[in-house]
């Protein structure tokens, strides 16, 4: 039975940085619930972030890129420079993904952490941008394919093939 990773926001947490829940409500995913297919995991929380915290979004690196490896940093609107705390939850995230074999992980789009397809300008100025946050990078660098939390559907259709019985 596969397993998938989930962000704690998107099964009922109040643990966003405003202290909100992002619940996503689907049959689906109850029935996943209900067969203790689901790892729900933090990645901020895990790293030692309280509830509610700054907002924080991904600024480009030197070279424009979003990613770590291009040299973004991961900035609060205090102007704090978080990013080393970003990392940590993210290789815990990781870290956890591994333990409990989650070959898939189901995280909230935008989020400087779990953004998939989109994250935050970088600018807190509301708007986003194509990108991928710190943990969702580091998952799918490990193998775990990664879905936004727009992409039910799609994961649901990816499980499915992934069981089916080869011949």
């Amino acid at each position: 039975m596969n397993k998938i990773l989930i962000s704690a926001c998107l099964a009922g947490f109040n643990v966003r940085y405003n202290g909100s829940a992002k619940t996503l409500l689907h049959s689906t995913l109850a029935q996943w619930h209900a067969e203790g297919r689901l790892v729900i995991c933090c990645p901020e929380l895990a790293a030692g972030f309280s509830t509610p915290r700054p907002p924080a979004e991904i600024t480009a690196g030197p070279n424009g890129g979003l990613l770590m490896r291009h040299g973004a940093k991961v900035i609060e609107s205090t102007g704090a420079d978080v990013t080393n705390l970003y990392i940590l939850g993210a290789h815990l995230a990781l870290r956890i993904a591994q333990h409990y074999h989650c070959r898939y992980a189901l995280l909230a789009d935008g989020s400087p952490s779990c953004g998939s397809e989109t994250v935050y300008s970088g600018k807190f100025d509301g708007q986003t941008v194509a990108g991928r946050g710190v943990t969702a990078q580091l998952l799918r660098e490990h193998g775990i394919r990664v879905f936004s939390h727009r992409q039910v559907n799609q994961l649901i259709v990816s499980l499915r093939q992934d069981q089916a019985p080869t011949r």
